[in-house]
């Protein structure tokens, strides 16, 4: 099963905001995986982002 990371996790991974995590699920670049009503973030799909496979601007 794919390790499943809360938006803080990722903007720790990604060296950014929080607010900056969630401005791109907003826009669609980053994937988000609802838990009930929480929002979580796949590993896979953040380390993608990094190295730009999730179709950065």
């Amino acid at each position: 099963m794919q390790r499943l990371l809360t938006v803080k996790e990722a903007a720790e991974l990604l060296a950014c905001s929080e607010a900056a995590v969630r401005k791109w699920i907003y826009q669609r670049r980053l994937p988000k995986v609802k838990v009930g009503r929480l929002t979580r973030l796949r590993l896979s799909d953040v380390e993608a982002l990094v190295s730009g496979g999730l179709g950065g601007r």
